[in-house]
């Protein structure tokens, strides 16, 4: 897979300072053993999702990678260190592949991607001492271990945005290879090697050290040239045949089908995409097929054992026909040995036999072994057969019939269990298309474009009232200060952490029902879902008892405000939301008191403060309501309650 070179990351570090100098660091997940995936508050945008793959490549995503249930522990490291931080500046070290995030919390962090070999992401304090690395490495010049202080690794390479022509010269004439390794070796990378060499007019497999001093000022030129609209930031992303992504307009790929985005991390994002949802898959693929090869090293090993039970059955059934066919000859042979056991020693017996094999006597003929035990092994029709001295004829043929049944009440055995492997092997492909076809790939997630009541947490009522929540101390105070009118209803939960919640009303009388179903989203959006609480009491005012004035000598806050007169309790209010599809100004998802969705829609769950996750909570619910897949995990996600659910 293409990894980042030091010129992308240039393009990258830019584009990801502009946008993210400001955003607030909220999670961080790590869907893969290399990548991590920082999930960000960008004023004015909402989520932003910027990934980073060790040794690969940094940019903001659009295509969200699945999470592992249980969080592995460099990520929970990140979040309690990082979490509510603010990223105050997006750097390049040095034009080198590495990448510098000074996040701002109570201390100054640094998160430090490394691009170049295996890569790795390291996390510093404000002292440059390493606080955690996703990988742990020891070099001779420098250790990348916790406590150590991060050093950069040496440096070698020439910055093309500051060549100069006597480093070039020097690098160019102190070299033992050709021209372009030694360009690709000094900073500037395989492919942008070629691309100088190119412009410049030199042929790339030319010794270095041959180049005259005019050659060298053609290779100085035609870097300047490169590079120059790095210099002037001006950026012409571009992904060529799938093959490869650019911040810059090549000669190299002037053959070559280009596709331009706006912004490199677009084009990076777009890149990269296609290549791990192949990997992916590619992945998924692998593993069904190694199901399937187990049950078919079985099936072969059964094959392989039904064959030896047939043939057991046959061969043993043939033996015992043989005894009897050579009924006479077996029958003295066993009485010429059983005798002979008695008066002779066994050396005198191996004797005799052996003279009367030379003498042509059938019986001894026949003989191929004897032990001491009386056990002979004979040779008849070429097949070997085994006789006990100490039986009679009809005891040995009937030995071989019963070894005869036995393997053939094992034949259906093993048929059986073929069956059932070839059985096993059918579901398992069956198994595999369905589960392929649904393969769980990377999406593209697109913004939608919210109306202006979607900022908040809001439901119809079942008598047709809009109810609006704050999701934050923000959205309370403009909730509050903007879209509560005279005729709404003010409600609050009684607890610390719960959102303010206003009932617009159209300029009607509001029904009892309403405010009831207003008091159970009040209830379950504030914090007492998060604890675990069943039921809570709610009180509603109307707006002129709404202020932010605060008594003499107290402080209020941001999103709380100070509630004059009598409030109007609804006790134990019970902590229970429905989720589903409505039509409301085109489908929504809506989460609100069962009753309302119960008049609205028929596609619809029930939740509890629980114990699983929101994500998994998500996946499940988005599963149930919409079959049609309208739908998003985010667009389930962010209507949830906040904590822990379960399905009722």
């Amino acid at each position: 897979m293409k990894t980042m070179s030091n010129v992308d990351v240039f393009a990258v570090a830019h584009e990801l300072n502009g946008l993210l100098k400001g955003a607030r660091v909220d999670k961080a997940y790590q869907p893969l053993e290399d990548t991590i995936i920082l999930r960000l508050h960008v004023k004015d945008e909402g989520r932003v999702d910027l990934l980073i793959q060790a040794g690969v490549r940094v940019h903001i995503t659009r295509y969200p990678l699945e999470n592992p249930m249980v969080p592995p522990s460099f990520p929970m490291l990140l979040r309690k260190h990082l979490r509510g931080g603010i990223i105050k500046k997006i750097e390049q070290y040095d034009f080198d592949r590495i990448l510098e995030l000074k996040i701002k919390r109570d201390r100054t962090y640094t998160l430090v991607v490394e691009l170049f070999g295996k890569g790795n992401i390291i996390l510093l304090d404000e002292d440059d001492r390493i606080i955690f690395p996703l990988r742990r490495e020891v070099w001779s010049e420098r250790k990348i271990l916790p406590g150590e202080t991060y050093k950069h690794p040496p440096k070698h390479a020439i910055n093309p945005l500051e060549v100069d022509m006597d480093q070039l010269t020097q690098q160019i004439k102190e070299s033992e290879t050709d021209i372009v390794r030694t360009l690709a070796r000094n900073g500037l990378g395989g492919l942008y090697a070629e691309e100088v060499l190119l412009k410049a007019g030199i042929q790339k497999n030319l010794p270095a050290n041959r180049l005259n001093t005019d050659d060298i000022k053609k290779v100085y030129e035609a870097i300047n040239e490169t590079f120059k609209p790095l210099k002037k930031l001006d950026f012409t992303p571009n992904i060529i045949e799938d093959k490869d992504v650019v911040p810059l307009e090549l000669e190299i790929y002037k053959n070559k089908k280009r596709e331009y985005y706006n912004t490199y991390n677009e084009a990076a994002d777009e890149f990269f995409a296609k290549k791990i949802r192949e990997k992916i898959k590619r992945e998924k693929e692998e593993t069904w097929e190694d199901k399937i090869k187990k049950y078919e090293k079985r099936l072969k090993i059964q094959e392989e054992t039904l064959k030896n039970y047939k043939r057991k059955a046959k061969e043993s059934s043939l033996k015992g026909d043989l005894i009897y066919s050579n009924y006479k000859l077996i029958q003295n042979l066993l009485k010429t040995i059983s005798k002979a056991r008695k008066e002779y020693p066994y050396e005198e017996i191996l004797k005799r036999l052996k003279k009367g094999k030379k003498e042509g006597i059938p019986e001894a003929r026949l003989i191929e072994s004897l032990d001491r035990k009386g056990k002979i092994t004979i040779r008849i029709e070429d097949k070997t057969i085994t006789l006990d001295a100490t039986k009679s004829l009809e005891e040995n043929a009937e030995s071989y019939y019963e070894k005869a049944k036995k393997a053939k009440k094992k034949i259906g055995g093993v048929e059986d269990a073929i069956r059932q492997t070839k059985d096993k092997i059918e579901e398992i492909k069956e198994k595999r298309e369905i589960t392929l076809k649904k393969i769980s790939l990377p999406e593209k997630r697109v913004k939608k474009k919210l109306k202006w009541f979607e900022k908040f947490r809001w439901f119809i009522s079942s008598q047709g009232f809009l109810v609006l929540a704050g999701r934050d101390a923000t959205t309370n105070e403009i909730l509050v200060k903007k879209y509560m009118e005279d005729k709404d209803l003010y409600l609050h939960s009684d607890i610390h952490g719960a959102p303010s919640v206003i009932i617009k009303s159209k300029g009607e009388k509001i029904p009892e029902n309403t405010i009831k179903e207003a008091a159970i989203f009040a209830a379950s959006f504030s914090n007492a879902w998060k604890q675990g609480y069943s039921h809570l009491d709610v009180y509603w005012v109307h707006p002129n008892q709404v202020t932010k004035t605060p008594p003499p000598g107290e402080y209020v806050p941001k999103g709380a405000f100070v509630i004059k007169g009598r409030r109007n309790y609804i006790r134990s209010v019970p902590l229970e939301i429905a989720v589903g599809i409505i039509d409301y100004e085109g489908p929504r998802i809506m989460s609100g008191p069962i009753n309302a969705l119960k008049k609205h829609t028929r596609r619809y769950v029930i939740i509890k403060p629980g114990y699983t996750k929101k994500e998994a909570i998500a996946r499940e619910i988005l599963k149930r309501i919409d079959p049609d897949q309208l739908f998003t995990l985010e667009d389930i996600m962010r209507v949830l309650p906040p904590g822990k659910c379960d399905l009722v």
